[in-house]
């Protein structure tokens, strides 16, 4: 694409006073090594990395244009210059990346974005769309899943993937927008007809100062990123539902709430059965059961926020409340991994908040004859200041709760667990090596016990370390749960 068609359609102008050169842009990058001939560079100022120090680089590597903070140094290519360069980077990118799927939302929230998005895609898929979810879990088509390690990819890697899919015949796409995301502006440019949000609880105050400015960067989605005439789909029995509901009002947006207190899909009653639930719902006046085939509150809550994000982009009610009906578990979400030979089930989930281990320990619950025995840590160079609640938590919900190592990263894994340990009582027990405390678990469980390990989900490694130094080793929770309890069996 020529450049002076690309600022033409982004509707912005280069600050050096030279013409814009009618160059053929070839790509975008925020990674001088894939800068190319042609390529436009983002040079962001990062916590760890000043992009500004790259320039040089990335000019001699060949690219045309630099966007970039209006101090920063630019010779010998266009300077795109900006307070928010990350924003700008994305406006001009969107329409190089053009067409992308016609239909596209964005979930938000603490807990539910990763199951969310994909029962969004299970439910437009069931509705003869060809959708796909990007996010934790990668990009997910009804072919394959593809990783790209971040919740919220880079700008380009996200608009790349959208145009990809596009290519592919891809008509329907629901992504994750992680408060990072939102304020790195990782999701601007398309039209994005409906954002959800599922809930709000302790989490990245590593990164957030403060639980308002964490709020505030989840609703840059409602503020800014939905687009004007859009809907905001929202989980409405949640402590910040009001909170984000006015947002949702104040930029015009249509509101569509749900839960125990929606007006558009509201739950009536939930019980639990043998491998899910039964939701009596009500919507439009009628009401309705399903047999919703998930374990735990607040499965049903993301599943019924997917069916609010379906129906407010035009989904047919009746085809999507009977396709819930056929929803599969997401991933380390209460997966069940393996069945003791003493009778007992064994469960995984990605759970690294206090509210959502909470939340998997009493989705569990009413299925426990014995006891629940809750393996879990807290992961290194995040948020220290929940990890004694995620003891308390532990400590309380649980029959008998080991905590482990989970991502050490570059803390001592000795002096993270001890930290969670400080929430519990003398009842707790620590094992360090994730494995054994996995196999401890097992081994314990008996008829009627149940085994949440919790914390990692669907990861497939274990990180150590940090910067130069960092190790991932392979680890997945599902695949070491079923090795313990076939050993068991031998």
């Amino acid at each position: 694409m020529k450049l002076s068609v690309l600022c033409s359609a982004a509707g912005v102008s280069p600050a050096t006073k030279d013409p814009v050169d009618d160059v053929t842009v070839t790509g975008f990058a925020i990674d001088n090594r894939k800068v190319a001939p042609g390529t436009i560079f983002g040079a962001f100022r990062g916590a760890r990395f000043n992009g500004e120090d790259f320039i040089p680089a990335a000019i001699q590597a060949g690219a045309v244009a630099i966007v970039a903070h209006p101090d920063a140094v630019v010779e010998g290519a266009l300077h795109f210059a900006d307070p928010e360069p990350r924003r700008l980077f994305a406006r001009l990118a969107a329409p190089f990346f053009a067409p992308v799927p016609e239909t596209l939302v964005a979930v938000t929230g603490t807990n539910g974005k990763t199951s969310t998005v994909e029962l969004t895609r299970q439910l437009w898929r069931m509705g003869g769309h060809r959708a796909a979810s990007i996010g934790t879990l990668g990009v997910t088509t009804s072919d394959e899943t593809v990783s790209t390690g971040l919740t919220t990819p880079d700008i380009a890697t996200f608009l790349a993937n959208l145009a990809g899919l596009a290519r592919e015949g891809v008509t329907h796409v629901a992504y994750e927008a992680s408060s990072h995301g939102l304020s790195q502006f990782r999701i601007e440019g398309p039209q994005v007809a409906a954002g959800a949000f599922t809930n709000l609880s302790r989490d990245h105050l590593d990164y957030h100062a403060t639980m308002d400015e964490y709020f505030a960067a989840k609703m840059r989605l409602f503020d800014e990123v939905v687009a004007e005439g859009g809907t905001a789909v929202v989980w409405a029995d949640d402590a910040w539902s009001d909170k984000a509901m006015e947002h949702a009002r104040l930029r015009g947006l249509r509101l569509f709430t749900v839960g125990e207190k929606g007006a558009d899909i509201r739950l009536v009653g939930r019980t639990p059965s043998g491998l899910g639930q039964k939701l009596e719902i009500e919507h439009a006046g009628r009401a309705r059961i399903i047999d919703l085939p998930l374990i735990g509150a607040y499965q049903a809550a993301n599943a019924l926020v997917a069916a609010g994000l379906v129906l407010a982009t035009g989904g047919d009610v009746d085809a999507t409340f009977d396709a819930m009906k056929r929803l599969v578990t997401v991933r380390g979400r209460i997966e069940r991994a393996a069945i003791t030979p003493a009778g007992a089930p064994v469960y995984v989930d990605y759970a690294h908040t206090p509210d959502a281990l909470e939340a998997a320990m009493a989705a569990l619950r009413p299925h426990v004859s014995g006891r629940l025995i809750v393996v879990f840590g807290a992961g290194g160079d995040r948020d220290q200041g929940k990890r004694p609640e995620m003891g308390r938590v532990a400590d309380e919900g649980a029959d008998l709760a080991i905590v482990t190592d989970d991502n050490p990263r570059g803390e001592d894994p000795a002096a993270i667990r001890a930290m969670v340990l400080a929430g519990m009582g003398p009842a707790a027990r620590e094992v360090g090596d994730r494995r054994k405390a996995i196999g401890l678990a097992v081994a314990e469980a008996g008829a009627g016990d149940i085994v949440l390990i919790a914390g990692k989900g669907h990861e497939q490694g274990q990180i150590i370390g940090s910067g130069d130094n960092v190790r991932v080793l392979p680890f997945d929770d599902v695949t070491v749960a079923r090795e313990m309890a076939g050993s068991l069996g031998r």
